[in-house]
């Protein structure tokens, strides 16, 4: 497991490689859904930190703080984070979540994250702020959707 702020810094590098950028919603929702399929198809978590039901979908909030003062505009990395390797695993999850979702914007991936039936949808209650979503129903819904894709994290 990692510091959020590690695998961040891997997608803003991978952002960077392709001549791109990427704002702190952008940011959130990759890691969230590099988490997810982590879990969904090896059973272990890629963070450590808490993932939250806010709003507009899941946040980590210990990476939403390193990033809020960016607001819409590019996230400038790297984040400050112990150095930390992602395994041969986390490393392809990573990039295959990169290549499939990395050029959605921030509110694509928020839809996408908080639509109906999503770990999101089953933790949110309106009015009611820092509600964890647990690793438990995250895991399950990335393996449901593993299981309808053929084990990728295409969506």
């Amino acid at each position: 497991m990692h510091d959020s702020r590690v695998v961040a810094n891997r997608f803003l590098q991978l952002a960077d490689q392709a001549g791109d950028s990427l704002t702190p919603m952008q940011l959130l929702k990759l890691v969230y859904i590099a988490h997810g399929w982590m879990l969904g198809l090896y059973g272990r978590p890629l963070i450590r930190d808490e993932v939250q039901a806010w709003q507009y979908g899941p946040v980590i909030p210990r990476l939403y703080n390193a990033t809020r003062q960016f607001r819409s505009h590019p996230v400038i990395g790297p984040l400050p984070a112990r150095d930390d390797e992602l395994d041969r695993h986390e490393s392809s999850i990573v990039d295959q979540v990169y290549h499939i979702y990395g050029s959605m914007t921030g509110p694509a991936l928020s839809r996408l994250t908080h639509a109906k039936n999503t770990p999101w949808d089953l933790t949110y209650v309106p009015g009611e702020f820092g509600l964890e979503i647990s690793n438990d129903i995250i895991e399950d819904h990335y393996q449901r959707l593993a299981e309808t894709t053929g084990s990728t994290p295409d969506p």
